[in-house]
Parts: C-alpha cells; structure tokens; sequence
C-alpha cells in the first residue's frame, strides 16, 4: 500500500503497531566473530552490509546466519573458500546506513556483496520517493567502491506471512511492503552485476524465529542458497 490510503490507515494502525513493539521479542545480534571462513579451493570473499538480518538476528553466531550459510552455499557450489566480514546493525533504514557510512564504506575488495535493507523503511513511516533515492544512493555507492563484485540485494519478506503481525497491520505492511519490494526491483535493473532476490512467500513457522519476525537458523539456511544462486547468477 502506497500514497494516499497508507497514510489515511495510519491514524487506526497506529495503537495495533504501537502494542506490538511494546510487547515483541527483542533479540540480539548474532553471537560469535563478524567474519570466518568456510570451505576449500581457490580463495573468494563476501562482504554483508545492512540492516539486522546481517547482524544475524534469530541465529546463534553469525555462520548460522544469512552472510555465514551464503558463504557456504557459494564455497559448496564453486568448491572455493569463501571469506566471510558482516556488518550488520539491528534498526537501520536505508537513511541510517547512508549516515552510517558517509565517511566510506567497509574498505574491501570482495568478489560478492549482501545488501540487506528495506524492512526498516516499509515498518517507519518513510515514504516511497524517500526510500527510492536512498536506496539508489546505496545501490550507486556499492557499485562504485566494489567495482568487481557480484551483489545481492535481498528482497523485502513478505510480512502476510509474518507471525507477529496481527490483522489488520499484517495486510496494511504486506501491501505496503509489495509496492517498495518493486521499487527495489526496478532500481537494482540499473546497475550492472547487481540482482534483486526474492524472498520465498511459501514459508512455514519453522522459518521464522521465536520472534515470529526474524528468520530461524533453518530459515537462514535456505535464505543463504537463495542468495548465492542469485550471486553466481549474475556472472
């Protein structure tokens, strides 16, 4: 849902979304060190930018999360060893992670970047030419700074599918969350080597982390193939 009818739902959502971060499981970013390595072979490394899905939220350590099972996902199929680094903040909009880094991006030189962000922006009240120009902003600086690799942008989950979410919040954010899923769709067709990936709506409750929002370590599991089939897609 964009333009004139979100904004008119606001006023009656408002208490729903209110009582639903009051009473939310908040968990912390995954345990462990924020880079490793997995695999053997010829040597590639991964970068992971963005928002909590990076920072692993809903996994024990970060090689069980999202940037850990794409490393070795890309490692099985290229039968390499992949450098992992995450950097991973729980919270970012696509606004904060431009402010974040607008001194410089992590200084690296991998062969894949993971961009995560998104769900932060549909959640606030961020509209839609706000989250356009940002996320073209991040998707230009990514390009420029890693000029070789590969990227993924992970796409915005379907929150109709979110337990968390009660009616009528769910519908509102799912529909919401859809039209800036296209924007994102749209913007990443600009940029050579760089791909959008979809996020699976047919996902059972084990997907998803006792939070009912985050992905479990089973949900990373297949989030990460996604992902690396996207990476090597792109060559």
């Amino acid at each position: 849902m964009r333009g004139p009818l979100f904004w008119m739902s606001v006023p009656f959502l408002l208490p729903q979304a209110l009582r639903v971060r009051r009473t939310a499981l908040r968990f912390a970013a995954a345990a462990g060190p924020t880079s490793g390595s997995v695999g053997n072979g010829p040597r590639k490394s991964l970068l992971a930018l963005g928002d909590s899905i990076i920072a692993g939220v809903g996994a024990s350590e970060l090689s069980r999360a999202l940037v850990g099972q794409t490393a070795s996902h890309l490692a099985s199929f290229e039968q390499t060893q992949v450098d992992w680094q995450a950097f991973g903040h729980i919270g970012f909009s696509t606004k904060k992670f431009l402010e974040h880094y607008q001194d410089g991006l992590p200084d690296a030189d991998p062969d894949y970047v993971i961009i995560s962000l998104g769900v932060n922006d549909v959640t606030s009240l961020t509209t839609a030419s706000r989250w356009t120009a940002d996320l073209r902003r991040t998707l230009s600086l990514c390009r420029q700074h890693y000029s070789r690799a590969a990227i993924a942008l992970a796409g915005i989950p379907p929150f109709e599918i979110f337990p968390l979410l009660p009616e009528p919040l769910r519908t509102v954010i799912a529909k919401r969350g859809g039209a800036f899923d296209e924007l994102a769709m749209g913007l990443v067709r600009e940029y050579p080597r760089t791909v959008h990936v979809p996020i699976d709506s047919d996902l059972d409750a084990g997907s998803f982390s006792a939070d009912g929002f985050h992905p479990s370590e089973e949900g990373y599991v297949e989030f990460g193939r996604g992902v690396a089939d996207a990476l090597l897609g792109t060559a």
